[in-house]
């Protein structure tokens, strides 16, 4: 069994930062599959260009552009390239660093694919500060980082609401941009009581219906605005916004800036 010391992937890597204990890189991957591994560290890869499956002994995740993975360090999987190209973002913890920020460890456990649009959001921001790479870009890392963690396990990561069935299924509707969409035809389609589906969905996804769904378009965006090939309105159009100043409003709404200056801040790099 192969061990993946810090920094290290099967690809080749295009960037990296080291900031006191968290380790960022980007690659290319360039193998049509990976030998049977595991990673020293825990680590997020989030895939910026192209198709991947991430195979692991209990299961296959289909990883397509804009896909959010998270893997514990010793968790043993391969990955296959399903595209002709393919490159991923790498966000790499070392086990000083829980103890430095007085994190348990032993509370992170196995790989999970991370679908809560919000997480993207912060991904954004960490991306941007990982490529801009200035004087203030270490110490935003460091929030950024925390921030994120916090986001996907909170103050204790062990205590999560167990979802009902639907909510999978729920997802896969927004997922697929199914348009349209209202409390109705989600109950039929569902299965489910209208009033339960508004006071349950709160609960389970921590905001309302519509805000989930912009934000679920904003974090399609954000791999694509990384293709200068895709113009802002066509990149509007695939993220399912009625036009390009609606998607203009929205993602400012969200990431506090608009597409055109976040794709301009680092479009020479990607």
């Amino acid at each position: 069994m192969k061990i993946l010391k810090k920094g290290n992937y099967y690809g080749v890597r295009k960037s990296e930062v080291d900031n006191a204990g968290v380790f960022f890189s980007e690659y290319g991957y360039n193998l049509p599959k990976t030998d049977w591994h595991y990673h020293e560290n825990p680590y997020f890869m989030y895939v910026l260009d192209g198709n991947l499956k991430d195979i692991n002994n209990q299961r296959t995740t289909l990883c397509p552009q804009g896909s959010f993975l998270f893997h514990n360090w010793q968790e043993t999987h391969m990955n296959t390239k399903e595209s002709i190209n393919a490159r991923g973002f790498h966000i790499e913890l070392d086990r000083s660093w829980f103890l430095k920020k007085r994190l348990d460890m032993e509370l992170w456990e196995g790989s999970k694919l991370l679908e809560d649009p919000r997480l993207h959001q912060t991904l954004a921001k960490i991306y941007y500060e990982f490529k801009c790479d200035d004087k203030y870009s270490k110490v935003s890392l460091d929030f950024l980082t925390l921030q994120l963690c916090d986001q996907v396990w909170g103050k204790n990561p062990v205590c999560t609401v167990v979802e009902p069935h639907w909510i999978k299924k729920l997802k896969q509707i927004i997922y697929d941009d199914v348009e349209n969409l209202n409390l109705t035809s989600l109950s039929n389609i569902l299965g489910v009581h209208p009033v339960h589906l508004s006071r349950s969905f709160p609960r389970y996804l921590n905001t309302t219906l519509g805000d989930y769904i912009r934000m679920h378009k904003i974090k399609k965006a954000i791999p694509l605005l990384g293709n200068v090939n895709l113009s802002l309105t066509e990149i509007a159009y695939i993220c399912g916004f009625s036009d390009h100043s609606h998607f203009t409003r929205t993602f400012k709404s969200y990431l506090g800036e608009t597409p055109n200056n976040y794709r301009k801040k680092f479009k020479e790099y990607v």
